[in-house]
């Protein structure tokens, strides 16, 4: 549930069947036999039988009220068809500019373990990196910015131009935000890491300080409903 939101404030389940339809280049959600629409009143259409399967489990599992908070592929589906379809290129430009500051590039001075956890398991990324498109790029320790080489910059954006699809191009856009990386979101895409394995490195630094302090309850739960957004723009990239 969207914070501020009470439950009687959601709109009621207004339908009893979910079921699948192929529609015009993908697939389509019928509730009662009809196809659900956009906020916008676009038709609500993937172009993968895996985003339409997810797609219908979310409407299925919705229980006496719609909750969009727990429907991460509608509204990230809702996003495409309404906001990136007619035209991604920006969406990609953004991806293109993230890379500028990836978190694989910013490395802890101390402790030294977390440090070494850093070199076992971001340095290897770096590495197919350097040997997928040439990208050399220049770490630091801390969070003072770093300027990274231009050719290892225009290596990421020209493997990122060859992404065209819009439901693609929006799924490493969320994956990038995610996981504060736009290298492992292109891992990702191409097949390099699963979503779980990306998650579990962009998330390495805050999994060092839970098993030091020990996992704060809300924190946790946010956790899992960004894990479940990162899972659902895995179908997209092919990785779930």
């Amino acid at each position: 549930m969207t914070a501020g939101t009470n439950r009687s404030e959601l709109p009621k389940r207004f339908y009893q069947t979910v079921t699948l339809a192929e529609a015009a280049g993908g697939f389509s959600i019928l509730l009662d036999g009809r196809p659900v629409k956009t906020p916008g009143r676009r038709p609500l259409a993937v172009p993968l039988r895996d985003a339409a399967e997810t797609l219908a489990a979310e409407w299925e599992a919705q229980r006496e009220r719609i909750d969009p908070a727990r429907m991460p592929m509608t509204r990230l589906v809702n996003t495409v068809i309404e906001a990136i379809a007619d035209d991604p290129v920006p969406v990609r430009d953004d991806i293109g500019r993230y890379v500028e500051t990836d978190l694989l590039f910013y490395r802890a001075g101390s402790p030294e373990r977390l440090a070494q956890r850093q070199r076992e398991r971001w340095d290897p990324i770096l590495d197919w990196a350097k040997d997928s498109f040439g990208g050399r790029f220049v770490l630091a320790e801390g969070v003072m910015h770093v300027a990274q080489p231009p050719a290892s910059l225009e290596g990421f954006r020209s493997r990122l131009a060859k992404i065209n699809d819009p439901f693609r191009i929006a799924a490493m856009h969320q994956a990038t935000t995610l996981t504060g990386s736009a290298l492992l979101a292109l891992a990702v895409a191409e097949g390099r890491l699963s979503a779980e394995e990306a998650w579990s490195l962009g998330h390495l630094d805050e999994d060092w300080n839970i098993e030091q302090w020990g996992a704060d309850e809300e924190a946790a739960a946010r956790r899992g409903q960004r894990w479940e957004e990162m899972r659902v723009a895995a179908v997209f990239l092919g990785r779930p």
